[in-house]
């Protein structure tokens, strides 16, 4: 099989499992937005594209909290679970592959990085001091 056929089937199997996918959510579930409360212009909007029913993606939620509190107005962390029929849009307007993903995005809403899988929290740190970003004083 060609490598652009298997791209292409790859592709296609994942949008199939995004139509597909179970739609019930836990009662626990956070709304689709930011996880930071203030009306601050943030440095970096940190998107989470996933959902509450992948275990990787999960995994996050812990990482994506911490990453909030750390960074406080620095830092707009927003959760999308693309699973949901309403919000599989996002999957198609950030052009994700496969879950979780991380679109980081700067002031102008811009994309600087982005990354696929599990993003280890240490990492998501060095990536964010380096664009000038610090932790707040106290954590």
């Amino acid at each position: 099989m060609k490598p652009i056929y298997a791209l292409k089937i790859a592709a296609l199997l994942f949008f199939l499992m995004l139509a597909c996918a179970d739609k019930t959510q836990p009662m626990s579930e956070q709304k689709n937005q930011s996880l930071s409360k203030t009306n601050v212009q943030p440095k970096i909007t940190f998107v989470e594209l996933g959902s509450v029913n992948c275990i990787p993606c999960r995994k996050m939620q812990p990482v994506m909290k911490s990453i909030d509190e750390k960074y406080g107005d620095q830092v707009q962390v927003i959760f999308y679970d693309v699973w949901k029929a309403d919000q599989k849009h996002y999957a198609y307007k950030y052009g994700i592959r496969l879950i979780p993903t991380q679109v980081f995005l700067d002031e102008n809403g811009i994309e600087i990085m982005r990354h696929e899988g599990f993003f280890p929290e240490v990492e998501i740190d060095a990536f964010l001091k380096s664009q000038g970003l610090t932790i707040k004083s106290g954590i």
